[in-house]
């Protein structure tokens, strides 16, 4: 990788029908620490997320509100936006189908593909679910119902435009033969063969008339664009694409997108659809599409009929937005779901934020103030029987960082966190081994306790750098309480840059308080009475 390389990540875009849930959320968090981890690689990121605002569902709820569409899309953006800055989401563009460049392009697209064939018009005639705002035929039904959402579907019929989506099939099979990496993981890539492509794919409906909340067919204004046409094209659009050819260097510079970073549930639209979409536009497909698992509820999917949605605001308020971060990171498995619940998220704060990292950072600290007035020297002593303690412990710390950067490259996010917490793990065993209140009884051995504490100072300071993608302000946090900067990633693979006779806080501040689990059944009982 040369310093600079360009690298654009999307996530989905949030439908705002409503309040996402932290399922829902748990998505802008893992694209978060994807970015962050790369740009401390040094790439020139760009992280696009947003919303998705047209449809009949929104119509339907703004009317049942008593507001414009445009007023209810404000109003939910406004909250979706806010989750992500209460996330600490550090995105560089969030886009809204509402906005107007967005709309100008989606037109364009859609009269290019009409004149060149690709789109035709006819008529609709399924079985219609107004939540999913997806037609369906007989057999694709599970139990007379949506397979998607499992809800009622009704029988409906309207004229409409499709996309011939046949014409493409061939080329996208032999695409995603010849690059196996573009579907992740493969289990994803097996179904999307397996169950849509190899069978032949319908042509797909991309406008629709019994409805008017979407972007007008500029030149037949009984329609509106289609969900997937106007969502999908989002990608470009964000970044400068234009239908016309007259496309911004940004859009040059980032497409194709590194990574689509999606749900696994809406896999099928974001490797079959927007691919042809681009093949018809005659641009490049992006690098990879990652359909991620889901962030379970007592093992079922969050929904508010069913009352289990826990919502990421509730939890960063009482947990702190780092100690959200990290569990939501670090309990979901690459290619199967999680659970979240209160309980857990406080269990896994006691375990590893509490007792692992900041014990380990509060009793450095308060071991260098009180033998050394906080003043960190390194006077390299190591006695004979400790050299290979020494080197065992330098061996984990600077080693790390390739390991977690190696677990990175395929988005095993929650792999990368146990690498870097090895190194505080291990940090903690060192303090168990060289036991610094023994030695600071013994006069002689003074240099040798110096030593031990600035090789802990040193390693926190590497395990904190590691740390910052995931958890920023603790990452922050520690360099402040230990009077230093953050490393660079160049510089995560060396051992003893912090600077010797620099002096650390003499007020120590907890990083992350016990929880008693009273507590937070408690707070859990009072949110739910709310």
């Amino acid at each position: 990788m040369k310093k600079g390389t360009p690298y654009y990540l999307t996530t989905a875009i949030a439908y705002t029908s409503g309040k996402p849930h932290i399922g829902n959320n748990y998505e802008i968090v893992l694209a978060d620490s994807i970015v962050r981890f790369r740009r401390k690689q040094g790439y020139d990121v760009y992280f696009q997320t947003g919303t998705d605002e047209h449809g009949q569902k929104i119509e339907l709820k703004a009317a049942e509100s008593g507001i414009t569409p445009k007023e209810f899309v404000d109003n939910v953006a406004g909250i979706i936006k806010g989750l992500c800055d209460k996330l600490n989401i550090s995105y560089d563009h969030f886009i809204r189908t509402t906005d107007d460049y967005h709309e100008k392009q989606v037109q364009k697209i859609f009269k290019r593909l009409y004149d060149q064939g690709d789109i035709y018009k006819g008529a609709y005639e399924g079985l219609y679910c107004t939540p999913c705002e997806s037609f369906w035929t007989e057999a694709q039904l599970v139990d007379g119902k949506c397979p998607d959402c499992g809800r009622e579907v009704k029988p409906a019929k309207e004229e409409a435009y499709f996309f011939k989506m046949s014409k493409y099939a061939d080329r996208l099979i032999k695409h995603i033969n010849e690059h196996p990496e573009f579907i992740q993981p493969v289990s994803r890539k097996n179904e999307m063969m397996n169950n849509f492509l190899l069978p032949g794919l319908q042509d797909l409906c991309v406008s629709r008339s019994s409805f008017k909340w979407g972007i007008p067919v500029d030149f037949d204004d009984k329609h509106v664009v289609y969900v997937w046409l106007d969502a999908l094209t989002n990608y470009i659009t964000g970044i400068g694409y234009d239908a016309d050819g007259n496309s911004t260097e940004q859009y040059k510079k980032y497409w194709p997108a590194d990574l689509h970073l999606i749900g696994k549930d809406i896999i099928r639209f974001h490797t079959i659809y927007w691919p042809i979409f681009l093949m018809a536009l005659d641009e490049p497909l992006p690098k990879q599409v990652f359909g991620h698992p889901w962030l379970l509820q007592n093992g079922g999917k969050m929904s508010k009929s069913k009352g289990n949605v826990i919502y990421a605001d509730d939890l960063v308020d009482y947990f702190g937005v780092d100690a959200v971060r990290y569990y939501v990171l670090h309990e979901m498995p690459y290619d199967n779901d999680g659970t979240v619940s209160w309980e857990l998220v406080a269990e896994r704060t006691n375990s590893d934020l509490a007792n692992v990292l900041g014990n380990l950072v509060n009793r450095t600290i308060g071991m260098s103030n009180k033998y050394f007035g906080g003043v960190i020297t390194n006077k390299g002593v190591i006695e004979p029987a400790d050299k290979a303690l020494d080197d065992d412990l330098k061996a984990v710390v600077s080693g790390a960082a390739g390991k977690a950067a190696a677990k990175m490259e395929t988005y095993r996010v929650a792999d990368a966190l146990d690498e870097i917490f090895a190194v505080f793990k291990r940090l903690n065993k060192y303090v168990d081994e060289t036991e610094p209140w023994v030695l600071a009884k013994d006069e002689a051995k003074k240099d040798r306790l110096s030593t031990v504490l600035y090789n802990l100072v040193d390693g926190i300071v590497t395990g904190a750098s590691l740390l910052e993608p995931f958890m920023p302000e603790t990452a922050k946090k520690i360099a402040a309480q230990l009077n230093t900067k953050l490393r660079d990633f160049d510089d995560l693979d060396k051992n003893g840059l912090y600077p010797s006779g620099n002096k650390v806080t003499d007020k120590p501040e907890i990083l992350f308080a016990r929880i008693d689990m009273k507590d937070v059944e408690a707070h859990e009982e009072e949110l739910a009475g709310a």
